[in-house]
């Protein structure tokens, strides 16, 4: 899919926590929150023309620049799913030529070993076109991590291909380096936190 070359391409990421009536609650006619501590991340891998890689994240504050390299930002870090807005990563399309690849991806953080029945969607807008959206919960493998898009530079074009590849970390491995390893961006990893 065509994407823009000027303006901005935004990404937002979105979840609620269900309510449900389970246990006693059930008994009582209450509804408790399920997955109360889920905390969801939109990221991005990014290699510029120059060659230069890095991750645009929550995690180690890596929240990106927009006027500066890497051109790409992640305005906050939404812990809850409380936050009507959500999590929204923005790419800076007016410097195109920067951008050799992106590749966008969710990851959870904490509260769930999985994607499905989290009611959580993405929505891809690029600068031109028709947005792309993401139901996460289509989920049915153990996933911590759904790669959702990857943006490639033609040389005349930002070309948009829809991923949504669920991708299983081996124990010990973290979702950021499994998405890495998966798509060859080939970086050093050390842990981070929030």
């Amino acid at each position: 899919k065509q994407g823009g070359t000027s303006g901005a391409m935004r990404v937002n990421l979105n979840w609620e926590v269900r309510k449900q009536f389970s246990g006693w609650a059930r008994k009582l006619g209450r509804p408790v929150a399920m997955h109360d501590d889920l905390d969801l991340d939109l990221c991005c891998l990014y290699e510029l023309s120059d060659g230069s890689k890095g991750v645009v994240q929550a995690l180690g504050n890596a929240f990106g620049a927009l006027h500066q390299p890497p051109f790409i930002h992640l305005d906050g870090d939404d812990r809850t799913g409380a936050v009507s807005t959500g999590e929204n990563l923005t790419v800076n399309l007016d410097h195109q030529k920067s951008f050799r690849r992106i590749l966008v991806f969710v990851t959870i953080y904490e509260g769930a070993r999985s994607f499905a029945d989290l009611h959580a969607t993405v929505t891809l807008q690029p600068q031109y076109g028709a947005a792309i959206d993401f139901s996460l919960d289509e989920c049915t493998v153990p996933s911590t991590v759904c790669a959702l898009a990857l943006i490639t530079n033609t040389g005349n074009d930002l070309v948009v291909q829809r991923e949504a590849r669920y991708l299983v970390p081996e124990r010990g491995v973290s979702p950021q380096r499994t998405v890495d390893y998966a798509y060859g961006w080939g970086m050093n990893w050390t842990p981070g936190r929030k």
